[in-house]
Formats: structure tokens, sequence, C-alpha cells
């Protein structure tokens, strides 16, 4: 799904209008009917008490339309204008005068009006602001904003919760909506999932107003959502006749001394995600529990003891995975530094090889093209630099994997896998995911992903895809908190077949894990 940015909604809003020959005030009146019917559906006429407060620009006129239709449905209602400034758009006017003709008279709220009374049963409709805001409010507005917080009310945003920027984030935090549900028009916005702005939303859904589907079809997006949807489009079936050699070898370099649990996961997770073959080059420390723990692998060591120190392979892996539970020991960084001179196969680098890289920024150089990079936050800043906001996160992300021709996996609540200025933002996971072991775990998932047969960037997507659907499963099974790396990898399978399984059946599925 298109996450389209506020320029591109407002030209598809003129092309539809030009287009399918329409007025201005007839596609708000589209907006308004969707809005009505979402909520007549779930109130089925309940006099619980609705107040609507509207700006004066279109968000506030899509507002004031919505309450003309719930007064000829015979709902109980209020409506507030927040009369912030003198100018007026003219839908706005148009459907304030049509709201008057029902015989409804707004209360015009200024800097000197008081907080009408908001019960902490009602419902409160948010259409102040919408996608177009580009200053900060009057602080009489944010003010308002507050009072409306902490109303207790259900609060529903109309589009965007209001005070939210399309591109930047609130300079003061009390000064934007915290909705419960947001009803946003065509296409969900990039704030919904964030971490500085995606905390304003509870939960949002789209409603289709009907814009012209040529521009929505053929106009690319710096964005992009991935679901079950876009990730299936991709999934590669496995042949009948095909055998291990077919799905690849992957290579996972990494461990030191007390740290070959990393490889052991990532491992794991390369061989629950489809390839055929895994070696694991570790500390000859490691050996032992390597073996024991998985005797599907492979293992070869280094002449060091407790580190890598020479990295030298006879073999020509699918991919190769390295990184996780390294260290950045002297030995260490110059065995990482010497393998990336000779190295050609794809990589998936993660953790210590994230850190080893940021040190000397002269390696990047050396990594082979579209090479996936999988850094956690502080990982992330180390190699790009700090960032003011989560906007100019994405845009340094976006410059720097154009200069090394490298794939960012942007780790987080929604995970934003970034190549070659372009963006997609993860559906899946949950908080339970926030333990250690995991990012090996997404790491040894891509590598099994590229050694199966998926390009480096579909590798990424669906990796992330599944590692968070993963999650979900194992999360229903055990719980957010009891949530482990190694449940993460049980579940792998469950999220494969989750992809052409009914959503209400993925409960079933997790159920059915030991």
């Amino acid at each position: 799904m298109k996450i389209f940015s506020a320029r591109q909604i407002y030209e598809a809003d003129k092309l539809t209008i030009k287009n399918q020959q329409i007025t201005s005030d007839a596609l708000m009146e589209r907006a308004a009917l969707q809005l009505f019917n979402w909520i007549d559906h779930r109130l089925a006429g309940a006099q619980t008490k609705i107040h609507l407060f509207c700006g004066i620009g279109n968000n506030g006129g899509d507002g004031i339309a919505l309450a003309r239709h719930l007064k000829d449905h015979g709902y109980h209602l209020e409506v507030h204008v927040v009369n912030y400034s003198d100018k007026r758009s003219s839908d706005f006017l148009i459907n304030l005068d049509r709201l008057k003709a029902r015989k409804v008279w707004p209360n015009f709220l200024n800097a000197s009006s008081s907080f009408p009374e908001v019960g902490a049963d009602d419902i409160l409709v948010d259409a102040i602001f919408g996608i177009g805001l580009n200053r900060p409010p009057d602080p009489w507005v944010i003010n308002l904003i507050r009072k409306i917080n902490d109303s207790g009310a259900f609060i529903l945003s109309v589009d965007v919760p209001s005070g939210l920027y399309s591109d930047n984030v609130p300079n003061d935090p009390g000064a934007a909506i915290q909705a419960d549900y947001v009803l946003t028009f065509q296409a969900p916005k990039l704030v919904f999932f964030l971490p500085e702005t995606g905390h304003y939303i509870g939960e949002w859904e789209v409603l289709d107003i009907g814009l012209d589907p040529e521009y929505l079809r053929d106009t690319k997006t710096m964005y992009s959502l991935t679901g079950k949807n876009e990730v299936l489009e991709g999934y590669l079936p496995r042949s009948k006749f095909s055998h291990k050699g077919t799905y690849g070898h992957v290579l996972v370099i990494g461990g030191s001394y007390g740290k070959i649990g990393a490889v052991i996961l990532s491992s794991r997770a390369a061989l629950h995600t489809g390839c055929g073959l895994v070696t694991a080059y570790i500390p000859a420390c490691g050996y032992g529990p390597l073996q024991a723990a998985l005797p599907e692998a492979m293992v070869l060591t280094d002449r060091d003891d407790d580190s890598i120190s020479d990295i030298r392979v006879e073999m020509d892996p699918s991919v190769i995975a390295i990184g996780m539970g390294m260290g950045q020991g002297a030995k260490t960084l110059k065995a990482f530094a010497e393998f990336l001179e000779t190295c050609k196969s794809p990589l998936v680098i993660d953790a210590d090889g994230l850190n080893m890289l940021a040190g000397r920024k002269g390696l990047m150089k050396k990594l082979p093209a579209q090479t996936v990079l999988t850094p956690h936050p502080k990982e992330l800043e180390r190699l790009i630099g700090p960032w003011k906001n989560d906007f100019q996160k994405l845009e340094k992300t976006r410059k720097f994997s154009k200069k090394y021709d490298c794939i960012v996996v942007v780790k987080g609540a929604h995970t934003i896998t970034i190549y070659n200025d372009k963006g997609y933002v993860n559906t899946t996971g949950n908080p339970g995911m926030a333990t250690g072991g995991s990012g090996d775990v997404l790491a040894g998932m891509i590598a099994g992903l590229i050694a199966a047969g998926y390009a480096a960037l579909q590798a990424a997507i669906f990796g992330v895809y599944l590692h968070g659907r993963a999650g979900d499963l194992a999360a229903d099974y055990s719980g957010l908190e009891a949530l482990t790396a190694s449940s993460l990898i049980e579940a792998i399978g469950g999220a494969f077949k989750d992809l052409y399984t009914p959503l209400t059946q993925g409960r079933d599925d997790a159920e059915m894990m030991d």
C-alpha cells in the first residue's frame, strides 16, 4: 500500500475534481459520508453525545459536513468551531450554511472561550487541522488541544490527529491530539509509523473516498506499507524436484567468548527460513556449544580460541551474515577489514560488524553492492550521525543508502527498509520482540532468504515481515513479557503458513506451538 505525501494527496484531490467533473464540496461530501457511515455502523443510533471540534479549513469542513449527516439521522451532537483565523475555506463555509439550515448553531471558540463540558462517556470528533498544518498552532489552540486530550472522552480524529505535521515533529509534545482512533482518507500517513509521532495514534483505518484511480496507481511514492498481500507477490514456492543445494548455503561469521549464542540464533533462523545449508565460522571456544545446540549446521573455527582473528574459508557461500556477537577487538577489526577486501558474496551485516563499519567509514566502500545492514537505533546513529527528528533520520538514511548502494533496515516498532531513495514500512511485530537476540534472528532470516533465491531487497522486506509475524504468533502463545529470540525462531514456520491462512486462524496456529 502506497503512503502518499501531503502534496500528492492535494494533487490527487485536484485531478479527481477535474477528471470526474465534480466540485470540491462534492468530494468533501464523499469524505463526510464515509465518516458518517463508519460511525453510524458502530453506534446504530445510540444517543451517546458527540462533540465535533471543527477547524475553519477543509478538515473542519469535513467535520461540519459530518455533523449535518449525524443531525439528519437523529444523533445527539454539539458542534464547536475552533476560530483560529479570519480566513475560512470556501467548502467550510458552504457546509456551515448547510448545517445552519438544519437549525444547528455551532459554538464558536476563540482565545477567551471556556472549554465546553465534555463527559468521559462522550465521543469527541477532532476535525481541527488536517495534513496541511505547517506551523505551530496559536497558544490558545494548543491549550484547547490539551483540554481535549484530558477530557477522558473517546477521541476520533479525521484524517490525522490535529497538531501533527505531515513532514515534521511537533515542537511541543502536548500540541497534538492524542487520538484513540483515526479515520484517514485514501491512504495511511507516514506519521502513523514513526516513533516520535506514531504514539499520537491509537488505531487507524483507511476510508476510500474515490480519488482518481489512475493517479493513485501510477504515482510513485517515497514510502509504502508492507503487509501480507505485498509480500505474497514476491513469495517463491518450493519446487517438488528441488534439493538442499537449490536453496543455497549461508555462512554465518561471528561470536566471541561468552557470545556464541548470537551465532547459534542466526544460524538456526537461517535454517528455519528456508536455506539449504548453514556453516558457522566461530572462535574455537564455540565449537562444542554450537555443534551440540545445532546439529544441522556445519562448523568452522578460527585459529583464535576466544575471538575472530583471521577469517579464512575455502568455500563459496550464497550469502554471508557477519557481525553478531563478534566483538570489536583489534584482532577482530583487522580480520574484518581484510575480509571485506576480498569478499564478493552478498552480505548481511549486523551488530559488531556495523559498529566496526561506523568506526572506519572507509570500509563502507569495500562492501558488495546491495549489502544489507540491520542496525538498531544506536548503531544507525553511529553509521549516519545524529538526527534532530525521525524525518531527518529517514532522510539521512536514504542518502547513506544511496551513497554506498546498501540496503538499510531501520529497526523499530515499524521497521523501515530503505534502499535507492525508497522506504518500505513494516506492519508486523510487537513490543515483546524488544529482547536480546531478536536482531540476531532477523539477520539470519534475511541471509536465509537471500540464499534461498530472493533478491537482497526482497529478502530484507520479506525477512522483516516474517520476523514480525513470527513475533506476533509467539506472543499469542507466550505473552509479550515471556517472548524470547528462541521462541521467535520456533514461530517462523507458522509465519510462513500464515501467508496462506486467514487471519482468524493465526491464533490457532500459535496455540499448536510447543
